[in-house]
């Protein structure tokens, strides 16, 4: 395979880094009727379950130490929080969340100010590329934002690089063998800087219903 290269901005790209980097996130990722979910480099999960009336959201950066562990509430969300701590399963820190359906059913996150992906770029998925969000930072993790449109939930968790070279792909996501979403891994742009992944789950009631159902069965 020849290294083909190209020149956009004054900055040369190379296709054949953008390959092997693909290769290497799809190599557990399966077909799209697999119901596995794309996996991320450094990182377990995201991992998604509905409790009660609350999604728990599991994320585990490998490479990332923390000595002790905080929780925090989350602006605009009065019932959920999010927590930071060591992962009492490996040598890395994991990020969880608690969201409650009430504050992202509810009439209050939806007025506020629409915002499109860090760096500008429109969210995948979404015809208008941005949704009302609210974002936050909390030790160890800058940037993050919770999204919510009239169907749509979406977390967006930043990463300090991805050799994506820019590129994004979008993948759905699954829960057991139910599809609750979309997860879409997002390069540094064209400054080095806003990588990360984005996670939409699907909040409609008829969803909602979806999720109860793969919990009571696992």
């Amino acid at each position: 395979m020849r290294n083909l290269t190209f020149n956009s901005n004054g900055k040369k790209i190379t296709f054949i880094t953008i390959l092997l980097s693909l290769s290497l996130i799809f190599t557990s990722c399966g077909s799209g009727t697999s119901s596995k979910n794309l996996s991320i480099p450094g990182v377990d999960g995201p991992k998604v379950n509905l409790v009660g009336d609350n999604i728990l959201i599991d994320i585990v950066f490998e490479n990332l130490k923390v000595e002790g562990g905080a929780r925090y509430a989350i602006p605009k969300y009065p019932s959920s929080y999010v927590e930071l701590a060591p992962d009492l399963e490996s040598d890395g820190t994991i990020l969880a969340f608690s969201v409650s359906l009430d504050d992202i059913l509810g009439d209050g996150v939806t007025r506020l100010d629409p915002l499109s992906l860090p760096g500008g770029r429109a969210i995948p998925g979404v015809s208008e590329g941005a949704l009302p969000a609210v974002a936050f930072s909390i030790d160890k993790l800058k940037n993050m934002a919770f999204y919510v449109g009239p169907k749509i939930f979406g977390i967006w968790i930043p990463l300090k690089k991805l050799d994506l070279q820019g590129a994004m792909i979008t993948t759905r996501f699954y829960t057991g063998k139910t599809r609750v979403g979309n997860l879409s891994l997002v390069g540094s742009d064209q400054n080095g800087e806003n990588a990360g992944f984005f996670l939409a789950l699907s909040v409609s009631s008829s969803q909602k219903r979806r999720l109860e159902r793969v919990a009571d069965s696992n």
